[in-house]
């Protein structure tokens, strides 16, 4: 039985769709990311399970237990905000222990508890400070140990890393994951960033419109997209229109001047979709020129124009020559390295 299942669970507006037929089965202590873009139902589905909105339809169930009738206060979740949202007129430890204090924990171990929770997140000798006196990133820390301090069976995060700069926010993710596998807590993370999503994830769901797209592993997602949108909306992708060539013996995938074995599964106009820093530059292969070169510090970006139109390919720099712009080159992969999708490419 799973820790935490989504069973079919749906939210309209009126007449507006927002979550459609959504349907998860969580591990306990497994760290799961909702990714996709603004408007697409992330945040619509973390406010049910928190118990802010109910669902128009399906169920949801903790350990077997039904929440929908149960009152938010009453799940024993806890809750990080893209705000925030801490009390400004209360301590870093007042912010902690509040939940504490709801739920009537004597006082030293509140107290304790507090401490701990404080020093767990990087805010040891920070218990007198005020959020107004800390930084974005202090105060992301009071929002965690808040949300951790009162030991959540779910602990949701909702966008909470987007107020930080680059830097930090890359820092944070690093601390986050190692929290949880520590603590071992079932997170759910909803976030429009595909490289923090990758970053924490045991699996990603990524969504559109109101449906889930693809659940996988950070690397199945990216590496096997199950859709058009999943290819481009997770990391950067090369769309190829190509064939199958069962007039071959044997049968033959063919891309303009790129060809491998055909896959079973498949016949007529299909698209391989090719990630960019899958693709090298060889003696066969795609015929294209450079358009563009790039250096980005470790890698090279090259924008090149194919024989099957745009394409972009990232290559490591390895202190190896590269070709320039206006180069005549071939572009190569490996069949293992590509996904296949019935259809032309868009």
């Amino acid at each position: 039985m799973a820790y935490l299942e989504l069973d079919r669970i749906g939210k309209q507006f009126g007449t507006q769709t927002v979550v459609d037929e959504f349907s998860l089965a969580v591990g306990k202590g497994e760290f799961i990311s909702f990714l996709g873009p603004s408007g697409c139902g992330k945040t619509t589905t973390l406010q049910m399970i928190a118990g802010f909105l109910d669902p128009s339809r399906g169920a949801i169930r903790l350990e077997g237990r039904d929440l929908t009738a149960i009152h938010p206060a009453q799940r024993g979740l806890g809750i990080v905000f893209q705000s925030y949202a801490l009390f400004p007129h209360m301590t870093a430890a007042e912010n902690v222990a509040f939940g504490l204090e709801m739920r009537k924990v004597p006082r030293a171990e509140r107290a304790e508890r507090v401490r701990a929770a404080l020093a767990m997140v990087g805010l040891a000798g920070y218990e007198e400070r005020y959020p107004r006196r800390m930084s974005g990133g202090q105060q992301q820390r009071v929002a965690l140990a808040r949300a951790l301090v009162i030991r959540p069976s779910v602990l949701l995060l909702d966008e909470p890393l987007s107020n930080l700069d680059a830097k930090l926010r890359e820092d944070m993710q690093i601390e986050l994951r190692q929290i949880q596998r520590t603590l071992g807590t079932t997170t759910i993370l909803v976030t429009h960033d595909q490289n923090e999503a990758m970053s924490l994830s045991d699996r990603i769901v990524v969504m559109s419109q109101g449906r889930i797209e693809q659940i996988g592993t950070p690397q199945e997602t990216y590496e096997r997209p199950a859709s058009a949108f999943v290819s481009q909306f997770l990391g950067k992708t090369n769309d190829f229109a190509a064939t199958i060539d069962r007039s071959a013996t044997p049968a033959r995938l063919v891309a303009g001047s790129w060809s491998a074995p055909a896959p079973a599964g498949f016949n007529g106009r299909v698209t391989i979709s090719v990630r960019p820093e899958r693709i090298g530059f060889g003696d066969a292969g795609l015929a294209a020129n450079i358009v563009t070169r790039i250096f980005q510090g470790n890698h090279w970006l090259f924008q090149c124009e194919s024989e099957c139109g745009p394409a972009i390919v990232i290559r490591q720099n390895d202190g190896q020559a590269q070709p320039s712009e206006g180069d005549a080159v071939r572009l190569a992969w490996r069949p293992e390295d590509m996904s296949l999708r019935a259809g032309g490419a868009a």
